[in-house]
């Protein structure tokens, strides 16, 4: 019996890519799977990764504000909607899966020109443009917060959590302490800006690197062109463009944890329990989501906020030692926490679908 075709897409960030990873990595066995993205995003490098097939499609940028460039990213986006369509017809799936970004708008109207059942899986607090231009094209919608099924169609969606990538759960802290080159006498701070960095996170580190590593051993993922040369070889200290496979290793050993506000990262700091500072995007930068996600998080006791318009090395340090005093306390609520089914319950729906 031939397996049944699912066609993956989402992309433009980490974030809109790693849920769909923890899926691939559950069915593979018994779909054939294919992904579409966009011809020069983070999707790509990461689903190639995994030898799954990619496609890829022109996709424009879907702007909230006047520009220029809206005009040119309607053609591109019309072109991108052919080029799903072209592929989508040869591929002839079963099913198509979609975790936002800009990419996956012209997948999903093509999809639903085919008549191919969508499901969609919304991250954040409210929806992204992407997926509220998608929704009325959906057959089922997911979402990680209770409080975002509002936002979609009435009996579309469903409050699941967050898909957490089983390889995450499964890391070796004394691997992580060895790959870093760290010991056991120092807890470890690990910092994440996303996967495209975070520049004013970076400047407020460096700018107390010295009064952190006085009492934290200190791994600072600071995104693609971000490396300080000139901390190379300080000592408790280790920089990161980006880190693949030995990331679930270093979150083992990951005491604190600093992070943006996005959706995917504190689901999985909430499962492995990390105690983590959130500086969210500010509202100059973003939709306000990372904001939200932020104060739903420290509002459970998950999490500290600090906004980024008062972030300095000073706030930061503060912070962190507010956030060490307060660990205990923040452990035990991700300990009470009813996340970490939402992987499982998305493959059953994927399977029991067709």
């Amino acid at each position: 019996m031939s397996k049944k075709t699912i066609v993956f897409t989402g992309g433009g960030s980490a974030g809109h890519v790693t849920p769909n990873l923890a899926i691939i990595s559950e069915i593979r066995n018994d779909w054939n799977i294919q992904y579409i993205g966009s011809k020069k995003g983070i999707e790509k490098e990461l689903i190639e990764k995994i030898q799954i097939p990619y496609h890829s499609i022109s996709s424009g940028k879907l702007r909230r504000y006047i520009d220029f460039e809206n005009v040119v990213d309607v053609f591109r986006v019309l072109k991108g909607c052919l080029d799903a369509r072209r592929i989508l017809k040869k591929l002839k799936p079963d099913l198509v899966f979609s975790k936002g970004g800009f990419v996956s708008v012209p997948v999903i109207v093509a999809a639903r020109s085919l008549k191919i059942p969508i499901f969609i899986h919304e991250s954040d607090m409210t929806p992204g443009l992407a997926n509220k231009i998608s929704q009325r094209f959906a057959t089922k919608i997911f979402t990680s917060f209770d409080e975002t099924v509002k936002f979609f169609p009435k009996g579309k969606a469903v409050a699941i959590g967050s898909p957490i990538r089983k390889e995450v759960l499964a890391g070796s802290a004394e691997k992580g302490r060895r790959f870093l080159g760290f010991h056991g006498g120092l807890p470890i701070l690990t910092i994440m800006g996303g996967s495209l960095g975070a520049r004013k996170i970076n400047e407020a580190v460096r700018d107390v690197l010295g009064q952190l590593s006085a009492k934290y051993q200190i791994v600072h993922l600071c995104g693609k062109n971000n490396l300080d040369q000139s901390l190379e070889g300080v000592s408790g200290y280790k920089q990161f463009e980006y880190v693949h496979d030995e990331l679930p290793d270093i979150l083992a050993a990951t005491d604190l944890v600093i992070t943006r506000g996005g959706s995917n990262a504190i689901f999985e700091f909430l499962a492995l329990k990390i105690p983590m500072l959130i500086i969210p995007l500010g509202l100059q930068q973003s939709r306000g989501d990372q904001i939200l996600n932020a104060k739903a998080f420290a509002e459970k006791g998950f999490s500290l906020t600090l906004e980024e318009e008062r972030l300095s090395g000073d706030s930061l340090l503060q912070h962190i030692d507010t956030l060490e005093q307060r660990s205990g306390g923040i452990r035990a609520s991700m300990a009470s926490s009813p996340q970490g089914k939402a992987l499982q319950t998305l493959v059953d729906e994927i399977n029991r679908y067709t």
